[in-house]
């Protein structure tokens, strides 16, 4: 999908294209080298991955709400460990529990509370302004 909303958004490569038709359950190595040959074909390089990963956290807070994934969707993988530099991420990031299994221990609220107060921090964090790099 990040292929295809690259191409939609005027960056256009050769490999780009073809990544963009590839299978969601495409080799994550071969979409990477892809990916990287299309960054690389642009003149662009790969984010830093902290950098990285706090776009994966604007994209995870995209698909909540849009109800892609679910509340507990997020607890299974490390998002609670992602290293933020604004309000809005820390207000999110604070609500993700290390585990799906322990949502009511870890932050001791009921599964509505946490899911509605999840949904209105990704609401802010979606709202707020780009990332840039070096911000």
């Amino acid at each position: 999908m990040i292929a295809a909303e690259a191409l939609a958004a005027g960056l256009d490569t050769p490999t780009l294209c073809e990544l963009a038709g590839w299978p969601r359950n495409a080799d994550a190595r071969d979409i990477r080298e892809a990916f990287e040959q299309a960054l690389a074909e642009a003149g662009l390089g790969l984010p830093d991955r902290g950098l990285a990963r706090r776009h994966g956290l604007r994209r995870m807070a995209a698909r909540l709400i849009a109800g892609e994934i679910t509340p507990a969707d997020l607890a299974a993988d490390d998002w609670w460990e992602t290293e933020v530099e604004t309000a809005a991420e820390q207000s999110f990031v604070a609500l993700i529990p290390q585990c799906d299994c322990c949502i009511e221990y870890t932050l001791g609220l009921d599964q509505q509370t946490w899911a509605t107060q999840l949904q209105d921090a990704a609401l802010a964090l979606t709202s707020s302004p780009p990332i840039h790099p070096g911000c």
